[in-house]
């Protein structure tokens, strides 16, 4: 009886653990999915000229590179998260300054 009360706990202390980690980790992903529909989206409508929006893919492949490199080592510390968080941040502000200047597709 021990042993199936022990082996339940664990069960749910590692679905848990497994369910956590998984929260974690989408939020980055999210945000460079949203990023790079919002580059299409005003590439399409016009607001974000070639040239604009090969620098914005550029910013979010660098992301990317950055995000890789934080989980080389298998930990993604707060201080390398708060990198990437800093940078998503910055390429956010840069997309919608793309989007609202002058500059327009022909």
């Amino acid at each position: 009886m021990k042993l199936k009360a022990l082996l339940s706990g664990l069960t749910l202390v590692l679905f848990c653990a497994v369910g956590f980690a998984q929260k974690a980790k989408p939020k980055v992903v999210k945000k460079q999915t949203v990023q790079k529909q919002r580059i299409k989206q005003g590439l399409k409508s016009g607001e974000i000229t070639r040239q604009e929006a090969t620098k914005l893919r550029t910013q979010q492949k660098e992301i990317r590179q950055t995000k890789q490199a934080a989980k080389a080592d298998g930990v993604v510390t707060r201080k390398e998260r708060a990198i990437i968080n800093k940078k998503q941040r910055a390429a956010s502000g840069n997309i919608a300054r793309k989007k609202h200047n002058e500059k327009k597709q022909k």
